[in-house]
Parts: structure tokens; sequence; C-alpha cells
């Protein structure tokens, strides 16, 4: 169930949310199977992730899922997140880990210290997009890459009418304006709250274009056939769930 509060003013910073659901995210992250990392969005995005280099640099690792396969794929990685809870966590599941508690729109790193960034499904969830964009860039060397997955925007802009394979999508309210939104998810006896902010595909372009971000690549995945639990899942078929994005820097 998606809950928005489009026109209304954030009085809790996206920050706050997140370190309020730290505990509930652990769960529902390592539950295996449970979340499309496992499933099948994790192999999606790491097709756009540049081999391992001299640094690469997380941002909003959480509880550090995507810190650790990065690792045992050869990366060196420092790892950020603005949850100090996730932090904790994070660390207690590699405690040979670096994982620091930051905000992505100021990161305690050096400029051109790192030729990678990522952000798996972080950036709709912070209050600063652009800064986070730009703290990015500020990190990385001439030639070096951001890679970012973030919730598609057509998707958290509207809903399907119903659960019907061939439902119509519908956006009752606006594409174009960002506004926050919620989704409550119950699935195998975890329950989860999801707290985002839409933005128009326009915002993203805007900062990367700010910062002499060059984009490489685009993806726009969505549930594959094997992911198909459900028929009334089929009509992700229809509609891109996620939007992957690789951009170097010139």
């Amino acid at each position: 169930m998606r809950s928005l509060t489009k026109g209304k003013m954030l009085l809790v910073s996206m920050r706050e949310k997140w370190e309020r659901e730290a505990e509930r995210w652990t769960a529902w992250a390592r539950a295996p199977g449970l979340d499309s990392y496992w499933i099948f969005h994790r192999e999606a995005f790491f097709r756009l992730v540049p081999p391992p280099g001299r640094l690469t640099v997380d941002i909003g690792c959480g509880e550090g899922r995507v810190a650790r396969d990065l690792k045992r794929l050869g990366h060196p990685v420092v790892a950020i997140d603005g949850s100090p809870t996730m932090v904790r966590q994070a660390l207690e599941a590699d405690p040979e880990g670096d994982y620091r508690v930051a905000d992505a729109a100021a990161l305690p790193l050096e400029d051109a210290c790192a030729d990678l960034a990522l952000a798996f499904m972080s950036f709709q969830d912070v209050d600063d997009l652009a800064g986070a964009i730009a703290e990015a860039a500020r990190i990385l060397e001439p030639g070096g890459r951001l890679v970012f997955a973030i919730v598609h925007p057509l998707n958290s802009a509207g809903t399907f009418a119903g659960e019907e394979p061939d439902s119509p999508f519908v956006v009752t309210g606006t594409y174009l304006e960002a506004f926050p939104y919620s989704d409550e998810l119950e699935r195998d006896g975890f329950a989860m709250s999801f707290h985002s902010e839409h933005r128009p595909l326009e915002a993203y372009s805007r900062a990367l274009e700010a910062t002499g971000l060059l984009v490489e690549a685009i993806r726009e995945p969505t549930m594959p056939d094997h992911a198909i639990q459900r028929e009334s899942a089929r009509r992700w078929l229809r509609v891109p769930l996620f939007l992957h994005l690789r951009a170097v820097k010139s």
C-alpha cells in the first residue's frame, strides 16, 4: 500500500525515517529470497558495474549487502550510510569492512579518491539529491564512474488500477513534480515501510549535468519471467520497476 504526501512539507528527514526502519530493513534485506535483490535485481545491476579498481565507494550502503558482494568480487570498498544502526549492523556482519556514518551529501572522503561510486536504491531515499550526486562526482577521479539504481520514476509516479495482468497503469497525480511517499509491504511474515521521494527523470539528469557526469548507459529492468510467482505480477512485464544508470566523470 502506497501512502502519498505530495504537497506537504517534510517534517521528518529521510535519514531519520530510515534510521527508524533500520531493524526491520535488516531483517527484510537478509531474509533469503524475500527481496528482489536476491531474486533478480542484484544480477541486473551488477552488469553495469565496472571491474575492481582503485577504490569503490558504496553510498547508502544500508546493512551492507552490496558492499559485501562488491568485496567478494575483489573491490576495495568504503561504505557510507546515514543510519548509525545500519552501519552498526553492517559492521557486525563484516567486522573487517570500512563502514562509516555520514550524509550522502557530505561524504567524509577526499577529492578524487575513488574510481567508482555506487548508490544501489538509495538516491530516491535522500533529502538532497543534487548534493548527493555532486559529492559522488567530487570523490571520483577523472574517468571514474558513478553507477546507481533507483525506483523507476514512472513506477513511483503511478500505480496499477488492479492486479490483473492487463490492468491499466495510472498516474493520478503528477509525474513532473517531486513528492515524498511511503510503500507499506508485508511478505512472508516480514513488514517494512519504504520511505522515498519521487522525482522525475529530469531531476536526475540535471543533477548529473551540474557535476560534469556524462551518461554512458541506462537500463530499465522489470521483473523477469523466472521471478513471477503470482499471475498478478505479470502486469510488471509492461512497466519498468527500476532505472539503472552509469555515468563517467569527464
